[in-house]
């Protein structure tokens, strides 16, 4: 069955229909990574948007339960070179096509997905649609017109609605050493969920927090009455810039409270509590293979990440904020700390799902200066 993919400017691709038969729309971007797909599908940070995968075979270890970054998919679409209609893994539980389609996600494949990266690259990012009907492509075309993330707060689709506890640690192989990392002890730390991923969650648990999820909607009186030691803030889909004011302001006191840490979405929104300013790329940064340098060690990490924002370089000058990370093709900024509060943040995923595990050593550090912040006060 044949399906289409149009973009805004006017450029339209035919391919084959996989997943499920439909319409969606969506800002559509591309991944580089070359596995790890059923997490980007089930990143919340993906809400609003399509993906198109740039390796060009994808589906050949099929999907499971356990590799899962939220409850279900949320990108919008999905788009590929070709998809394995056949699995070689022994956990697989289901072939991608069959995922796809029970969770209902439009995809296409057997298009050309470089011309498409190449378009996205001179472009910027770019409204699309994929139908399943070709008698539905003036739909499509609609669809397009009137879509826009852009200045939106997508928060509201991904975000728990009320708070729980997550006790889960990273899924390990029962061949598997249990890795060794520098922990807090009995700290408790107020998660606040902008769209988080499960192996977030499960990072802040190895390090040793006792770990309370909260909706993105938090007031800081109701951030405190859960008494944390600590305060953390997820990834998240689409513009920082789209969360009402007066949520900022419920932040910004929460920050000035506890030793804070935000990646992602997390990072943005602690720009705006400052009044740092945050500016939409022209791609954005998808991917498990981006470098990213450590300012402060020198150090330089290869980083998963995902976003289609920034904080702006300029805006951090005169301000109290040190640049502690810096991405190495572009020079965006990657990391930042203040000079006075216990406050830091990144803008890659350190918990490495999909990518590499170069950055998980920013646990350890978040959980050192929570450590190193109750012995002051003591």
């Amino acid at each position: 069955m044949s399906a289409y993919l149009l973009l805004e400017n006017s450029e339209i691709f035919k391919g084959k229909s996989i997943g499920y038969k439909g319409i969606c729309v969506g800002e559509v971007v591309f991944n580089t990574s070359m596995s790890g797909y059923q997490e980007i599908l089930t990143d919340p940070s993906y809400k609003g948007q399509i993906v198109a995968m740039t390796y060009p075979q994808i589906g050949n270890y099929g999907t499971n339960s356990s590799d899962m970054e939220s409850k279900k998919p949320f990108v919008e679409g999905f788009i590929v070179k070709e998809m394995s209609y056949i699995t070689s893994n022994f956990r697989s539980e289901d072939t991608l096509n069959e995922y796809l389609t029970k969770n209902r996600i439009v995809g296409i494949e057997n298009i050309d997905t470089r011309k498409l990266t190449k378009i996205i690259r001179e472009k910027g990012s770019l409204i699309g649609a994929i139908t399943s009907y070709e008698e539905k492509i003036d739909e499509a075309k609609k669809l397009i017109d009137e879509y826009s993330i852009v200045g939106k707060d997508m928060v509201r689709f991904v975000t728990t609605k009320k708070p729980y506890e997550y006790k889960e640690k990273l899924f390990r192989f029962d061949f598997e050493n249990k890795i060794n990392m520098e922990t807090v002890h009995n700290k408790r730390v107020v998660a606040l969920d902008f769209g988080i991923k499960t192996n977030i969650l499960r990072y802040l648990n190895e390090v040793g927090f006792n770990v309370v999820v909260m909706p993105a909607y938090s007031s800081y009186e109701e951030i405190k009455y859960q008494k944390p030691n600590a305060l953390f803030l997820s990834n998240g889909p689409g513009d920082p810039r789209g969360v009402d004011d007066k949520w900022i302001i419920e932040y910004k006191k929460a920050i000035e409270e506890f030793p804070t840490f935000g990646i992602c979405f997390g990072h943005q929104i602690i720009a705006r509590c400052f009044d740092l300013k945050v500016y939409k790329m022209k791609f954005g940064h998808h991917g498990a293979n981006h470098p990213v340098e450590d300012l402060e060690s020198g150090t330089i990490s290869v980083t998963a990440q995902n976003h289609n924002y920034a904080v702006d370089e300029n805006s951090i000058k005169d301000r109290n904020f040190l640049v502690t990370h810096i991405n190495l093709n572009d020079r965006t900024i990657e990391g930042m700390r203040h000079k006075e509060l216990p406050l830091m943040s990144v803008q890659h995923h350190p918990e490495a799902s999909p990518g590499p595990h170069d950055a998980k050593y920013l646990f350890e550090r978040f959980a050192a200066m929570v450590e190193n912040n109750q012995r002051s006060i003591l």
